[in-house]
């Protein structure tokens, strides 16, 4: 059967659609596997939930027949927050349609390669934002005095060959000929980056977002670790079981360290710590602290292929995009990724997936998802920083 833009469409929605779920949900990054996913608590384009602290107040002792303890209920405080737009788009030429209108395996290795590029972007967007704080910012840049594509920036971990990016002032504003360039090539070493278009300055409050996605990002982890402003509409401050139990300057890691944390956790905040969370360079000190104290290092498996070192029974896990010198201590079951509806792709007129750019020869597809990570209780939670890192390889 020749391949059509109808082919194509039925394509993408019975096989591949699946593939795309399965590999965005189980795939994406070993945090996201471990929590609850759920459509419930989402009001329109929010999400809405009563999120309680501290205990009932009903309680007391008195005399044998004396007055009853006075009932005090549940404390509650209404979370709001607004649901996110996450997008990926591709896009095939009609002329590469054209060319493979009568070779179906053409076809697919043309659609499973635009697909798995998108799916790869859209994991390493996914996974990265879920460790951030929403804004979007992926670094500051050095002052590039002087126009060039060359530039250099203050950091290189959020950035990846191919993605599209803002270049935006400390205002937030785009930089005049600064938006919707494209990495050309990271020096991790260098901690610069090539970009297109023509050349240009910055200056070193300047600084880097994905496309379009300046304060539009998923409420991430750096978000939900902090004492102070507002996290879904309750001021910290004020609140004191909002604040994460935060501790500094730990430098070298060890066991007894991290069980402090956990008995403050489990006594004071009443959380039980499932999940333990670093960037690479802490889990290897962890490592290195187990092989020096002659310590059996312990393998968990995880949901997805992932793998983590155990703290007892408690996993370790490392993240390239974990906060650098940290470790979180988690109660996983306080959080929720709450969600419209799973993956899917944006359906335009008449129900079509593909649509044509217009005054193009080209054609689109977009998937969507629309959701916000929330945090029940992040007192519940902890961090301990200051950790110092075993050394990247030479």
């Amino acid at each position: 059967m020749p391949v059509t833009i109808e082919t194509a469409e039925q394509a993408m929605k019975t096989v591949y659609l699946n593939v795309v779920r399965s590999q965005m949900n189980d795939e994406t990054d070993p945090f996201y596997n471990h929590i609850k996913s759920s459509s419930k608590y989402v009001t329109g384009k929010e999400v809405k939930k009563m999120a309680p602290y501290g205990v009932n107040g009903g309680v007391g002792a008195g005399s044998e027949t004396g007055t009853l303890p006075v009932s005090g209920g549940n404390n509650y405080k209404q979370f709001t927050t607004e649901t996110k737009n996450l997008y990926g788009t591709l896009s095939i030429s009609d002329k590469s349609i054209k060319a493979s209108a009568n070779n179906a395996g053409a076809f697919v290795q043309l659609l499973n390669g635009e697909i798995e590029g998108l799916m790869k972007a859209a994991k390493f967007n996914m996974s990265r934002m879920l460790h951030t704080d929403g804004t979007g910012i992926l670094t500051t840049f050095k002052a590039n005095a002087v126009a060039v594509t060359t530039l250099l920036v203050d950091s290189c971990r959020y950035l990846i060959e191919g993605l599209t990016i803002d270049i935006r002032d400390t205002a937030g504003s785009i930089v005049a000929g600064g938006d919707a360039r494209r990495i050309l090539s990271v020096n991790r070493v260098d901690n610069s980056i090539d970009v297109s278009g023509a050349v240009i300055t910055t200056l070193a409050t300047d600084f880097i977002t994905i496309q379009q996605s300046y304060n539009m990002e998923l409420t991430g982890m750096a978000e939900i670790f902090k004492a102070t402003g507002s996290l879904y509409g309750v001021d910290r401050v004020a609140n004191y079981w909002m604040r994460p139990y935060i501790k500094g300057a730990i430098a070298g890691i060890t066991d007894i360290k991290i069980q402090a944390a956990i008995d403050y956790l489990n006594e004071i905040m009443g959380s039980k710590i499932n999940y333990l969370l670093a960037p690479s360079g802490v889990t290897r000190s962890y490592y290195a602290y187990l092989e020096a104290t002659k310590r059996n290092v312990n393998t968990l498996e995880l949901k997805g292929g992932f793998t983590a070192l155990g703290y007892g029974k408690i996993p370790m896990v490392s993240s390239r995009f974990a906060k650098e010198g940290t470790l979180k201590l988690l109660d996983t079951s306080q959080f929720m990724f709450h969600h419209m509806g799973d993956w899917d792709w944006m359906q335009g007129q008449g129900n079509k997936i593909l649509t044509q750019i217009p005054n193009t020869p080209v054609w689109t597809a977009t998937l969507v998802k629309y959701a916000e990570l929330v945090c029940d209780h992040p007192g519940g939670q902890a961090e301990l920083s200051g950790i110092t890192e075993d050394a990247q390889p030479a």
